[in-house]
């Protein structure tokens, strides 16, 4: 390695025991703490004290050994979150089983595959709908039994199984299972190709969960810290959320309708949030539609660049002047605590990850009071590898390796990681495995640095790196993040490999379009087609592409854009399940705009 740096780790983890037991420490060590919280069909908000959980967990293993499930055998869950997915999940791996997750919006293709590829012998399905696209398979799938809806009473007749079973025999078959033994195997949602599954054991999960909790200890150790999940927990990020909020003090609660995730946010009162950067951007834009033009415009746009001087300044560490001190403390009481109020009034910290955070978004809420703490990780790492602590965050880089792991970077630039986290390997593809996992290094496939006090920064993505015909190197992300930040900008893609200079294809979110069109007083549209064509948008697009371009050289700018009048989304293939665009997969779709509109000039 070129450079790499290891994040000390004090105390040392022991990492020979299975996930089951973060919950069984947690059960009792605090039996009567609300662990788990859910709404009910009628909205209403439910609780699992630890103790209560840790026996539903149980009883719940119980009924699959009733069901003949064995070690190593694979039990996939096919839901959307919600509190069935984290019982099925731990009760399927404290048996020494495999737990393999599915997006509940992958396609039945994608379901054959997966299932086939892992061998899974039971299936848990949210409901009927996800029940009938398992069913449509099952004559292609090997080893499929058994399949059981969610909705329809499953976990119910899963504990009525399970009452044939001793608590001796489960303890047997949970005190079987090691630190090395595989624990699950996670698909990647496959931005640059086939999902792969990932093979992750128990003495990885445990090992990150508790580095996890020590490198993040305001978050997770002080009292009546609480965590509002809304990620998919077939992510291995929410995934692993989860065994961080039982390792530490931390309410886990449970929700999957974006739609109604401001009022959950109220309700719930998180005392902090996890999410992908997008969310943010929506929450920002919402803000500013808000505000809309007029006065009221005015005064959001100008408390939104305090927010930014003030947030500079504090990361500059030069101290904050007076001016700008009062009008950061005059915006307090008039701006940023209704913004803060979207989140439950009760947030401190906000985790970003999943995809690059745009600084500007960063510096936005850092000064409106609430840190967002940007972090690194891939499925092959269980989730975390990177974090930026609660104090002495710094904007722009994705923090500090989590305790006890190590970050490297090589002769090409190429971020790498070791540490007891790495994943076992790739299932069923030994070449992978020892192609991307090199002497215990792990090659994340990104661009990156390390600086002296540890702290880590991305520049870019090794395949999707950019190179010019004539010769110019450009890594696309930064600029994409950046246009994305625009109100009306769903997903960005820039292109340019072998081409004469740098574009983007752009795609709009229609509803955000018309929110932020109501905001400039202008008339709505029907469909995308026609924003695509209203020359307000455009021009909206293209501040946004100059403001991009204001970061990079010349050289590296994008020259042209075009606004497809179509959507890029998870159904249609365009993007993954955690919100990335599939650049083969578009720059394939629009193959003819690019070359005859884009590069060859014609209409």
């Amino acid at each position: 390695m070129r450079r790499e740096y290891t994040r000390p780790q004090p105390e040392p983890i022991d990492d020979d025991r299975n996930i089951f037991s973060i919950l069984e420490e947690r059960a009792t060590r605090a039996p009567g703490d609300s662990l788990v919280e859910y709404k009910d069909a009628d909205g209403t908000w439910r609780s699992f004290s630890a103790a209560e959980f840790r026996d539903l967990v149980i009883e719940l293993a119980k009924g699959l050994i009733a069901k003949g499930i064995r070690p190593g055998d694979a039990v996939s869950v096919v839901s959307k979150t919600r509190w069935e997915w984290t019982a099925l999940d731990l009760a399927i791996m404290s048996i020494g089983a495999l737990t393999v997750p599915v997006y509940e919006t992958n396609s039945a293709a994608q379901v054959r595959m997966i299932f086939n590829d892992s061998n899974v012998r039971m299936a848990f399905a949210e409901n009927d709908m996800q029940r009938d696209k398992i069913e449509s398979v099952r004559d292609q799938v090997t080893d499929l039994g058994d399949v059981y809806v969610i909705e329809l009473g499953a976990l119910d007749a899963l504990r009525t199984f399970g009452k044939s079973v001793s608590d001796q025999e489960f303890r047997d078959r949970e005190r079987a299972v090691r630190g090395s033994d595989l624990a699950t195997i996670v698909y990647t949602s496959g931005s640059t190709g086939t999902p792969k599954g990932i093979e992750l054991t128990h003495g990885s999960f445990v090992f990150i969960t508790y580095s996890g909790v020590r490198s993040m200890p305001d978050i997770a150790m002080k009292p009546n810290r609480r965590l509002l999940l809304f990620l998919p927990l077939a992510h291995v990020f929410a995934r692993y959320m989860q065994f961080f909020c039982f390792a530490g003090n931390v309410t886990l609660g449970l929700s999957s309708n974006l739609k109604t995730i401001l009022a959950d946010f109220g309700a719930f009162r998180p005392t902090f949030v996890l999410a992908v950067p997008r969310i943010f951007e929506k929450i920002y834009n919402a803000a500013s539609q808000k505000a809309g033009k007029g006065l009221k415009g005015r005064l959001f746009a100008d408390a939104a660049a305090t927010a930014r001087a003030w947030s500079r300044a504090q990361q500059a560490g030069e101290g904050i002047p007076a001016g700008l001190a009062f009008r950061h403390w005059l915006y307090g009481r008039l701006v940023y605590s209704t913004i803060m109020g979207v989140f439950g009034g009760h947030v401190e910290y906000a985790v970003s990850g999943g995809a690059p955070l745009d600084s500007s978004i960063a510096h936005f809420f850092n000064g409106v009071g609430l840190p967002l703490l940007e972090g690194y990780g891939m499925t092959e790492t269980c989730a975390p590898a990177t974090v930026n602590p609660t104090s002495g965050y710094r904007i722009g880089t994705i923090g500090l390796p989590m305790q006890g792991v190590t970050v490297g970077v090589d002769d090409d630039g190429e971020l790498c990681i070791k540490g007891p986290s790495v994943c076992a390997g790739y299932h069923n593809h030994p070449e992978i495995t020892t192609s991307q996992i090199v002497d215990g290094w792990l090659h994340t496939g990104d661009l990156g640095d390390v600086d002296e006090d540890g702290f880590v920064t991305i520049t870019g993505r090794k395949k999707d790196l950019i190179i010019t015909a004539g010769g110019k190197n450009v890594s696309p992300a930064e600029l994409e993040v950046s246009v994305m930040t625009s109100p009306v900008v769903n997903q960005c893609v820039v292109i340019g490999d072998r081409r004469p200079f740098v574009a983007a294809l752009v795609a709009l979110d229609l509803a955000d379009t018309n929110a932020w069109l109501r905001s400039q007083g202008a008339h709505e549209v029907a469909d995308l087609r026609e924003a695509a064509a209203n020359p307000i948008v455009r021009a909206e697009v293209e501040r946004a592409v100059d403001a991009a371009n204001d970061q990079v050289s010349r050289a590296e700018s994008i020259r042209k854009f075009e606004i497809l009048s179509d959507d890029l989304n998870e159904s249609n293939g365009m993007v993954t399940p955690s919100l990335k665009a599939r650049r083969e997969a578009i720059t394939e779709r629009y193959r003819g705009l690019i070359d005859d509109v884009i590069y060859a000039g014609k209409r």
